[in-house]
C-alpha cells in the first residue's frame, strides 16, 4: 500500500507542477491584455491550488468513513442538486459561450457540476457498499442504483454540458462493475445510452454541425470545425519534440481557449509527441496507483470511493484528450490539473487527497494503529 500511495502522490505532484508550467505557456499571450497581466491565469490557478492543498490537509486528518453518514452524503448530494437546478435559471447562472454553467458569488465563479461529479461518486460508493444492493437484478438493483446519476445527468444536460453529464454516467457504470455488477446489464444500458446520445446530438442544428465538424473539421474551417482544426494544426506543428515551451504559435489568438479545454493541444505543439506521451504517462501512473489503493483497501466503501474518484479523473482525461485530437466531437471538458479553473482544481485536489487518506487509513487499520 505504501508504494502505491507514494506513487500516487509523486504522480500528483508532477502533474500539478507540469500543469502550472504549461498553463503559463498557454495563457500568457491572451492574459497580457488583462489588468493582472500575463500571470493572471497562473495566479488564479495557484490560488485554487492553495485552496486545494488546504482541503487535502483537512481530509487527510479526518476519518473518511464519516462521509458514509446519511447526513454528510445526503447533504452534499442535496446541495449539488439544488445548485444544478438553479444554475440554468436566467439571472442566476452566468451565460458563457452560449451555456449557463456558472454561478458567481462576488468575484468568485464556479461550476456546480464540478462538485456534483464527486457528490454522485460519494453517493454511489455508499449505496453500492450496502449488503442489499441487489446488483444481480437489472430492474431491482442496477436501475434503482443509477437513478441519482441519471437525475444529475439530466440537470447538467440543461446547461447544456453533455461531456460532464456523460462522464457522471460512465463513472457510475464503472463503479457498478467494481461492486460486482454484470457486464450484460451495463452493455444494455450502454446501448440505450448510445441511442439517447444520438437523439440528443441530432435534435438541434448546432449539435449536428458540431458532429459534422468532428468528422471533417477542415471542411468547416470557418465555422464549427475551426477550433478542432487549429488544434490538429498545433499537433502537426509540434512534431516529435515540439517547438519549445512557449514557442508554439496556435496560442497567439488562433486556437480558442488554449488555457482551458484545448490546453493539451498546447502540450502537443510546444513539447511534441514526446511531451504528450510523458504527460499521458503521468496520468496513467496516477490512475494505476489510485486503482491499486482502491483494490487493496479492505473497507468496501473506501475501495469504491477511491475507485470512483480515480475513475472520474481517468474518464475526464480520456475524454478531453479524445476531443482535442479529434476522436470525439468537440465538447467543453477540462483536462484535470492542467486546464485553468481555480475552483475546479481545488475540488479535484481535495478528491485526490481523499484517495491518499483512504490508502493511509487502510494501512493504519491493517496494522492496528488506527
Amino acid at each position: 500500500m505504501e508504494k502505491n500511495i507514494r506513487g500516487f502522490k509523486t504522480a500528483l505532484g508532477l502533474l500539478l507542477t507540469t500543469g502550472i508550467i504549461v498553463l503559463y505557456a498557454a495563457s500568457f499571450y491572451n492574459a497580457q491584455d488583462t489588468q493582472a497581466g500575463q500571470f493572471s491565469e497562473v495566479i488564479s490557478q495557484l490560488m485554487g491550488m492553495a485552496l486545494g492543498l488546504a482541503a487535502m490537509f483537512f481530509v487527510g486528518k479526518i476519518d473518511y468513513r464519516i462521509l458514509k453518514k446519511p447526513a454528510v452524503c445526503g447533504g452534499l448530494l442535496a446541495l449539488s442538486v439544488v445548485l444544478l437546478a438553479i444554475v440554468p435559471i436566467p439571472g442566476v447562472g452566468s451565460m458563457v459561450n452560449g451555456s449557463r454553467r456558472w454561478l458567481r458569488i462576488g468575484p468568485i465563479g464556479f461550476q456546480p457540476s464540478e462538485m456534483a461529479k464527486y457528490a454522485v461518486v460519494l453517493f454511489m460508493a455508499r449505496a453500492l457498499s450496502r449488503r442489499n444492493a441487489r446488483l444481480g437484478s437489472f430492474f431491482r438493483g442496477v436501475i434503482p442504483m443509477l437513478l441519482v446519476p441519471a437525475a444529475a445527468f439530466f440537470l447538467i444536460l440543461l446547461q447544456p454540458n453533455l461531456s460532464t453529464a456523460g462522464s457522471i454516467l460512465i463513472v457510475s457504470a464503472v463503479m457498478v462493475l467494481m461492486a460486482g455488477g454484470r457486464w450484460l446489464h451495463l452493455a444494455m444500458l450502454g446501448a440505450g445510452g448510445l441511442v439517447l446520445a444520438a437523439y440528443y446530438t441530432l435534435s438541434e442544428p448546432y449539435r449536428r454541425e458540431r458532429l459534422m465538424s468532428f468528422r471533417d473539421p477542415f471542411a468547416q474551417l470557418s465555422d464549427e470545425g475551426y477550433q478542432l482544426a487549429q488544434s490538429l494544426m498545433a499537433f502537426g506543428s509540434g512534431g516529435l519534440f515540439g517547438m519549445g515551451l512557449g514557442q508554439g504559435r496556435q496560442k497567439f489568438a488562433f486556437l480558442p481557449y488554449p488555457e482551458s479545454d484545448f490546453i493539451f493541444a498546447v502540450v502537443g505543439e510546444d513539447l511534441g509527441l514526446a511531451g504528450c506521451l510523458c504527460v499521458l504517462a503521468l496520468f496513467f501512473w496516477l490512475i494505476y496507483s489510485g486503482m491499486r489503493i482502491a483494490m487493496m483497501c479492505e473497507d468496501r466503501f473506501g475501495a469504491l470511493l477511491a475507485g470512483g474518484i480515480v475513475a472520474m479523473i481517468g474518464v475526464q482525461t480520456v475524454m478531453n484528450v479524445a476531443v482535442v485530437i479529434g476522436v470525439m466531437p468537440t465538447t467543453g471538458l477540462p483536462l484535470p490539473f492542467f486546464s485553468a479553473g481555480g475552483t475546479s482544481i481545488a475540488i479535484v485536489m481535495a478528491a485526490a487527497g481523499l484517495v491518499i487518506r483512504i490508502g493511509r487509513q487502510s494501512t493504519q487499520i491493517g496494522t492496528g494503529q488506527f
